[in-house]
């Protein structure tokens, strides 16, 4: 890889430098050559490291990254398609997508920056805000229920759920490799620790409340088991919620069995009896 154009602008602490590492780190794992990855950049504190990333890229509209992300996968479903988004822009701005995309089982990697806020707006409330929190938009305490993103996911037919912790670089770059093999919709959602406008959730906040599925003898083959995972209020699990083995979208759309779009010889396009319906 080259030498990097821009240093990160992120705050000291920030737990994009973490995510930064482990997607690196995850991709080179995978073994597939730098060129056949595109990274669909969402607006927000993670979508700044569209500057620091060396990889083909495309930096979207706030909430829209996840659908040009399947634009692309469909144009060329050769390419590995990751999305570097925001808790706002996924399960906010995005929300309607992220719903739309997991029942079609499009092949993509979804990394969510979960810090429970808008950050580059300066803190106010998203949709992973619990309950009674203090923002900038909520200063008496929000009064809506926090959305539960793994719970919304395991129902909702996607095929590989999965919650991580940020600082644990190591054990989150492992996930992001598996997620980008998985064939189908992948959903990484990551615990972000934000220390300037949510100091309350630290790394040892977060430490003293993480439980490791694994540890819980837990599997991933079980949606019943993932569910109830999803729900738990005591503690907060990280790890593999639920994968299967389903086919992606772009399998299943007859036009896209032989070749990928892109590969598909314009000449051999006739419109002319589509043209003649319009006279």
């Amino acid at each position: 890889m080259p030498d990097y154009p821009f240093a990160p602008t992120w705050c000291p602490g920030c737990g994009n430098f973490a995510i930064w590492a482990a997607l690196k780190n995850g991709i080179a794992t995978t073994g597939v050559p730098s060129e056949k990855f595109a990274i669909f950049y969402d607006v927000g504190c993670a979508g700044d490291m569209a500057d620091f990333n060396t990889y083909y890229g495309f930096h979207t509209l706030h909430g829209r990254a996840l659908p040009t992300a399947v634009g692309a996968k469909l144009a060329n479903h050769d390419l590995k398609v990751i999305v570097v988004i925001g808790d706002g822009g996924c399960y906010g701005e995005g929300g309607t997508h992220f719903i739309n995309l997991m029942r079609g089982n499009h092949d993509i990697t979804v990394l969510v920056h979960n810090n429970h806020r808008y950050s580059l707006t300066t803190g106010q409330m998203s949709p992973t805000t619990e309950k009674g929190t203090k923002t900038k938009s909520t200063p008496e305490g929000s009064i809506e229920e926090a959305q539960n993103p793994i719970a919304l996911a395991v129902s909702n037919h996607a095929t590989f759920v999965a919650r991580e912790f940020a600082p644990d670089i190591a054990r989150l770059a492992s996930r992001i490799t598996q997620g980008i093999k998985h064939g189908g919709f992948a959903l990484i959602d990551i615990l972000q620790p934000c220390p300037i406008f949510n100091p309350v959730q630290s790394p040892n906040w977060y430490r003293e409340r993480l439980v490791k599925l694994e540890d819980e003898g837990h599997s991933s083959e079980n949606l019943e088991a993932a569910w109830k995972q999803s729900m738990r209020t005591d503690k907060l699990p990280i790890g593999l919620f639920f994968q299967e083995s389903k086919p992606a979208y772009h399998e299943q759309v007859t036009e896209l069995q032989d070749l990928p779009l892109v590969k598909h010889p314009i000449e051999t396009v006739n419109l002319t009896n589509l043209l003649k319906e319009f006279k």
